[in-house]
Parts: C-alpha cells; sequence; structure tokens
C-alpha cells in the first residue's frame, strides 16, 4: 500500500513536509547468536538454520514485486553502484531486462558504478559496458545529477547498500540527488536496504555546523541506527537542503527487518559496499577504527584487513594489546600484531605508511551485537596516543582529519589532555538521547 504521508511533528520540530512513501512492515524475528571469532565464521553462524532464502526482502526486490507502480512505463535514472543486488540480480539489470521500463541514465557514487576506485578517488563519467547505458559519475566535477543528466529521466531512484556511519559518502549523494529531482520536477524512490550494525545502536556526538563535509553532511551522532529509507525521509523533512520541501519522495521499505538485526541475521549476501569493508565483521568496528583516518597511524588500508587492524611504527604492540584487552571492551578480542601496508589495486593503491613496518593491533569480533564502535574507537585512540614517544604526540590528530571524524574538536582535546575514556564517552550520551527523539517520527520498522 501506498500512503500520503502528511506533516510529520514532533514536540521540538514541527516542520510541514508533503512526503509520499511506501510502508508496510513485517517483523521477522530471528534467535540467532551474534558471536563470531577467527575459529566461526559469523556470516554462517547467524542464519537461522533451515532457511535457504534471505530472512529479509530488499527495496530493490520489493520494487519489482510490490511497487512496480513507481516505475512502470517511465524512463527511470539510478543512483547505485555493485552494492545494488537483490535475488542475485543487479538493480540495473533487473529494470533493463523489463519490458514495461527504460532505464536511461546511470550515476555512480565515490568508489564509482563498479566500486573499484580508491576512496576519495574522483571517478569519471563512462559508459555502462553491460548495458550501454550512460553512466555519470557524482564523484567528480558534479557531486550531483544536471538538469542536462536527468534530460531523458521520468523517475530518480537510489539503491546503494549503506553502513550505517556518519562518515560514509553514500548518504550525502542519496540527499544531494533530491535537489537535483525536484529541479527535475521528477519523482525520487530511494530502495531500502539494512543497516548492516543495527538499528538500535546511537553512538558519537552530534556534528558540529563548522565541520560539514562530504563525510559528515549530516547532523548526526557517528552511527545513528537507520536505513538509507529512514534516512532520506529525516534529511527531507529536517530540510537539511535547500529548496527539496516540494519533492515527491517515495521509501519503498525491505520485508523481514527488524531493528535488532545485524546484517549476519538478514541472511543476505554481503557484497562490499567500498573496496575497504570487505566483509560484514569489518562494518561493525568501522565506526570507531575510521577515527585513525585523522591521524598519521594506520587504519589498515593497504592490507587485507582493514579497520580491523590499527597501528604505528611509534607503540609497542604487545604493550597495546594488554592495555585495550585490560579495558574489556565489550565484543571485542584484541591481539598484538605487525603489518606492512603495501599498494593493493582496487583496495588502496596508495596506502599510508606503505612499505613501513607498523606495530598495532588486530581487533576480533566475538560478539557483533555487543560491540560499541565508537566507544571502542575512543580507547584505541587514546592508548595510542598515551603509548607515543612525547614527540610523536602533539601531531597525532589532523586538527581538520580528525575534527570532521569526531564532529568537534573536543573529542581529540580530552584525550590530549588525559581526560579518562569513559567521561570522553559520557560526554556524547546527551546528544544520543537528542538525536533518538529527532528521529523517532523517520523510522519504518519496529
Amino acid at each position: 500500500m501506498l500512503f500520503m504521508y502528511k506533516p510529520i511533528c514532533t514536540r521540538k520540530y514541527n516542520l510541514p513536509v508533503k512526503i509520499f512513501f511506501a510502508i508496510t512492515i513485517f517483523a521477522v524475528i530471528s534467535a540467532i547468536a551474534s558471536g563470531c571469532s577467527p575459529e566461526d565464521h559469523p556470516q554462517d553462524e547467524r542464519k537461522a538454520p533451515g532457511h535457504a532464502a534471505p530472512l529479509v526482502r530488499v527495496g530493490a526486490e520489493r520494487l519489482i514485486s510490490d511497487y512496480f507502480h513507481l516505475v512502470e512505463g517511465r524512463r527511470v535514472g539510478i543512483i547505485t553502484n555493485h552494492s545494488a543486488v537483490a535475488n542475485g540480480q543487479h538493480i540495473v539489470d533487473l529494470l533493463h531486462a523489463h519490458p514495461d521500463v527504460t532505464v536511461t541514465a546511470l550515476f555512480g557514487p565515490e568508489h564509482g558504478i563498479r566500486g573499484t576506485a580508491d576512496a576519495g578517488e574522483a571517478v569519471e563519467d563512462a559508459v555502462d559496458e553491460q548495458t550501454g547505458i550512460p553512466a555519470y559519475s557524482l564523484y567528480g566535477q558534479n557531486r550531483r545529477p544536471t538538469l542536462d543528466m536527468l534530460s531523458n529521466v521520468d523517475v530518480l531512484l537510489f539503491d546503494i547498500q549503506d553502513v550505517g556511519t556518519r562518515f560514509y559518502t553514500y548518504p550525502a549523494t542519496m540527499g544531494r540527488a533530491m535537489q537535483s529531482a525536484v529541479e527535475a520536477g521528477i519523482p525520487y524512490v530511494i530502495l531500502d536496504r539494512p543497516n548492516p550494525i543495527g538499528g538500535r545502536r546511537i553512538e558519537g556526538h552530534i556534528r558540529k555546523d563548522e565541520f560539514v563535509s562530504g563525510i559528515g553532511l549530516y547532523p548526526t551522532p557517528i552511527t545513528h541506527g537507520m536505513t538509507v529509507g529512514e534516512l532520506a525521509l529525516m534529511i527531507h523533512d529536517q530540510g537539511w537542503h535547500g529548496g527539496i520541501e516540494d519533492l515527491e519522495l517515495h521509501v519503498v521499505p525491505m520485508e523481514g527487518w527488524t531493528r535488532d538485526m545485524l546484517w549476519f541475521d538478514t541472511g543476505l549476501e554481503w557484497i562490499p559496499p567500498s573496496p575497504n569493508i570487505p566483509d560484514a565483521e569489518t562494518a561493525v568496528v568501522y565506526p570507531g577504527t575510521c577515527f585513525f583516518e585523522g591521524t598519521p597511524a594506520s587504519e589498515g588500508r593497504g592490507t587485507y584487513q582493514p579497520f580491523l587492524q590499527v597501528g604505528s611504527p611509534h607503540v609497542d604492540e604487545e604493550d597495546a594489546a594488554a592495555e585495550l584487552n585490560r579495558r574489556t571492551l565489550p565484543g571485542l578480542r584484541i591481539d598484538a600484531v605487525t603489518f606492512v601496508p603495501e599498494s593493493i589495486p582496487g583496495m588502496s593503491r596508495y596506502p599510508k605508511l606503505e612499505g613501513e613496518l607498523v606495530r598495532g593491533v588486530m581487533l576480533n569480533v566475538v560478539d557483533a551485537a555487543a560491540v560499541e564502535p565508537v566507544a571502542a574507537g575512543i580507547h584505541l585512540l587514546q592508548v595510542f596516543y598515551d603509548l607515543l614517544p612525547q614527540e610523536n604526540r602533539e601531531e597525532f590528530f589532523h586538527p581538520r582529519g580528525m575534527a570532521v571524524r569526531a564532529g568537534n574538536t573536543m573529542v581529540a582535546q580530552m584525550i590530549r589532555d588525559g581526560m579518562p575514556a569513559e567521561e570522553i564517552i559520557r560526554s556524547w550520551q546527551d546528544d544520543v538521547v537528542r538525536f533518538a527523539e529527532m528521529r523517532g517520527p523517520y523510522l519504518l520498522y519496529e
């Protein structure tokens, strides 16, 4: 069923909105363990026994089966990449082969349509080799579709797997395209997908206005516990882009996803949404270990375990692991490691500290549901900072790089000042409560 959603209001936010969206919720509760270790593969452990098919049907699948009227007889543009698979087929292939739809334009985010470009690398316009459809880059000269690109598009779709973390660029691509759709006078349809780290955990400070960036375009905590469809509704109603109040916005919801589900519970195959999130275990820790991108230390790029291992040439790996294990980070076991980052085409062509011996730690996820990734990231930063020689501490936090990830400058300063990690973590609790109230009207799943 398609409902017209009239003014969305909260006690604090009374912003009228005209949003059309599809909302059907089928609750599926899975009794599945949440643990994983090097010996236990989480993708296998957490599938419900006897279920050959996924427990969750994504929005792309439901578009074909239940919401086809949104695209039937229309010229369609699709913002997508390689992660947009439904029932073993890519959304572009599904619609390109359908006799009642004409796909006229494709739009690729960071990493490109095929997902192989390095982080931050500009992507060029091209023609999709498989279909011959023009494929425009939204991560180069243009960050959203132009009117010329949309000149033969009747409806714009967005279908990309997100990771549920503020400093990921796909939600920014999704939100900017709202402006393009309203300027072109066409509907915008979000095909919803799971938040791989679940729908309940909210961690980190709300991003301060002075640290708006492509990896922090919206004022959310670091983890927000929302799907892309829910986030799209919030972006629209909160007016986080100017001139989008008249947008005709549709969200095609999933079937079977609940807020307690992590990726391992869905039964869906993991397709890396970007080169350095190769598995769902990495997605679990990414919101915390990505802090290391804002330091001279390594976040693990240039290895085959990015973000699961971090390190610096200037610390003792055994001391770091011992201290982190002493802190008993929920859901994690920490091992001492050394590694040498190297150029890996398709993952990281020019990694930080390339060719240097890096001494650090490996994060082993032993209970994914228990992991508090942002809190773990604070502990990691603090331990590495404290173990550095004094001469290496002054330049440890890149002023802008750290601030756009933390959302402020105070996190780095609190670590410099020696504030206990528990106090730093408590400092964002008011933001968590405030954001939980803000997001309430936009949640589509129980």
